[in-house]
């Protein structure tokens, strides 16, 4: 019993605290502040106090995507193409820090919490990923190493290469960096880019066809953190005449006699105020890359949706205009159209 104690007291105290951790590296105030280490390549995440029996420090909204693409409209890796989203849920376990993502596909929508409980713990949940605390303060701030996550095939992009026939790659990790530069961090968001390098030694057509070194792709990956929105939304009912994508799960707490599946739209938040106007356009971003005669062309027909929204009764709720320069098309803030070059025709799609 004493010797695991003193190992206990050995191992809290070989845990620094985040000034000393921290001392040199610039911090990066946002949604949860950054330091950043360019010298040893290092990302840290500084996370609050958690809460709870969970030991919940945050939660936030996660997507991936990739800045630059492979070319190939075959293979389908795109530039700005957007990967995985969660909701994550960042607990601080002891020593441990765990990106969880619950099981959203299967709920209970009931005030019981035993009820929700039920549900929760009938369909596994996700860890996404998981460090030790790389520094420690009493008051229970914490910092976490970041560098891994972010270095990690978040886009699954040795899985789009095998799932092709383009051959069988892996993530060489000695040719692949965080980017710093794009290590950004805002009130609502953080941003996070790496450049990975994918090794193969027997590469396909596809990747011969468009890849400086077809044995050795880099891809730029971009993984952002978002502030939950806030309360007071409704959902609305899915519709197949609307013609959108929507949200599905299967709800526990339905009625025996009614469907177990649940299905809400996806929408934009569209807030009107005492005179009839709208709060806060929808604004959505054309490349500024395109060429001009296309671009003029994508801001015209992406605008005739303001039409609609006119009609439905939020007039002036869709503005299209072309992304100012400086502003990163990646940037969860906003919403674009990117031009995408491939070496065949291929074909448009969203999300």
């Amino acid at each position: 019993m004493v010797a695991t104690l003193v190992a206990v007291l050995l191992s809290a105290q070989s845990v620094p605290t985040l000034a000393e951790k921290t001392k040199g590296l610039e911090r990066r105030e946002g949604l949860l502040a950054t330091y950043v280490a360019p010298a040893s390549g290092t990302v840290y995440l500084e996370l609050p106090p958690p809460v709870g029996d969970e030991g919940l420090a945050a939660e936030v909204l996660y997507h991936s995507a990739i800045r630059t693409g492979l070319g190939s409209n075959d293979v389908g890796l795109d530039r700005g193409q957007l990967g995985p989203s969660h909701l994550v849920r960042i607990r601080r376990v002891g020593h441990r820090v765990l990106f969880v993502v619950p099981n959203l596909g299967f709920r209970a929508l009931s005030q019981d919490p035993l009820e929700r409980r039920a549900v929760e713990e009938s369909f596994a949940p996700g860890v996404l990923w998981g460090a030790p605390v790389a520094a420690l303060n009493e008051d229970g701030r914490s910092l976490v190493d970041l560098s891994s996550f972010l270095l990690r095939d978040a886009h699954k992009t040795t899985e789009t290469l095998r799932r092709s026939n383009q051959g069988t790659f892996s993530l060489d990790k000695d040719r692949s960096v965080i980017e710093f530069g794009e290590c950004k961090a805002f009130p609502k968001n953080l941003e996070f880019e790496a450049t990975l390098t994918f090794a193969g030694s027997q590469p396909g057509g596809f990747v011969r066809q468009t890849a400086a070194v077809p044995d050795a792709v880099a891809i730029r990956q971009h993984q952002s953190f978002i502030a939950l929105p806030a309360g007071g939304y409704t959902p609305r009912p899915f519709d197949p005449r609307i013609g959108a994508f929507g949200v599905s799960f299967l709800d526990y707490a339905a009625p025996i006699a009614a469907p177990i599946e649940k299905r809400w739209i996806s929408r934009h938040r569209l807030e009107l105020d005492a005179q009839g106007r709208v709060v806060k356009p929808i604004v959505y971003y054309v490349d500024s890359g395109a060429p001009e005669r296309i671009r003029s062309a994508l801001v015209e027909g992406a605008s005739w949706w303001g039409e609609a929204f006119e009609q439905a009764g939020f007039p002036g709720g869709f503005v299209v205009k072309v992304l100012p320069d400086g502003v990163d098309p990646l940037d969860a803030r906003y919403n674009t159209i990117q031009w995408v070059h491939r070496s065949t025709r291929g074909w448009s799609y969203g999300s």
